[in-house]
């Protein structure tokens, strides 16, 4: 039999929580640690249509990415999206767990698949934040090389990123490079530019980018790429259910088919 905290151990192992960043909230956030598990759902997010699915399913525990509780939460009624989906869960014994910034940062985590996705090969960290207990440096962001074969123009790149991550779309702010080392931050990581630019990229691919970002890599002569915050993330979701699988194999793990693109693009 495996319970909630042993799922939460295994997770831990892979991307130990304690390498999360200071604002998140990353960690087992709702249920009781000694029920027994015996269907996972993941999900890159929590959403109240998600707590639906898992009920339905018989799952007892989601494994998702964003924490389901990031803000304090000061009143748990059905009068706010988070209140009705915190209820949805405890009131059907659901528990979660959410990796977030730790899994961002774990070998194997959010940016290696993002960069396996995107098929770069010799991948480097892009930003390196420490050393975890098993002494394995950890941090967000990677880069990679495309393949010698593969120079493509800017809005090449666009095209072969939204493909590969099945994209709404990818705005880029175009750097005048053939396209050769890139750089990658699965979600909200403009603000890495400046590391991209340093370790010699001449393409960053990231989410939730802003207008002054754009302004800036142009100047810089980098290639900027926003290709959505889900789709630059979702991609680690098959590497949970395989890490899980394996780990349990007495467990049926899968993704969440409720859980999409949260907009579209015309």
């Amino acid at each position: 039999m495996a319970t909630v905290r042993d799922i939460f151990a295994q997770m831990d192992q892979w991307a130990p929580f304690e390498t999360q960043m200071d604002f998140d909230n990353a960690g087992f956030l709702v249920g009781r640690g000694e029920r027994e598990v015996r269907k996972i759902l993941v999900s890159l997010d929590i959403t109240e249509p998600v707590a639906d699915e898992a009920a339905e399913w018989g799952a007892d525990l989601i494994v998702a990415h964003h924490p389901v509780i990031f803000h304090p939460v000061k009143r748990l009624t059905d009068e706010t999206p988070t209140g009705r989906t915190l209820l949805a869960l405890a009131e059907r014994g659901i528990a979660a767990i959410c990796a977030h910034t730790n899994l961002d940062a774990a070998q194997g985590g959010v940016n290696v698949c993002l960069a396996q996705a995107l098929e770069l090969t010799d991948l480097e960290q892009l930003h390196q934040d420490g050393v975890d207990r098993s002494g394995q440096p950890y941090g967000i962001g990677r880069v990679g090389n495309v393949s010698a074969n593969n120079s493509l123009s800017a809005g090449e790149y666009a095209a072969f990123v939204k493909e590969k991550l099945h994209a709404a779309g990818v705005r880029f702010a175009d750097g005048g490079k053939p396209v050769r080392r890139v750089a990658v931050g699965g979600g909200s990581c403009g603000s890495m530019l400046s590391d991209a630019a340093a370790a010699g990229c001449d393409t960053f691919v990231t989410a939730d980018v802003k207008y002054d970002q754009f302004l800036e890599a142009r100047a810089l002569g980098i290639t900027l790429m926003d290709a959505g915050h889900y789709a630059t993330e979702n991609v680690v979701c098959p590497k949970i259910v395989q890490y899980l699988s394996l780990k349990f194999p007495g467990i049926p793990v899968k993704i969440s088919q409720t859980h999409q693109e949260a907009y579209g693009c015309v």
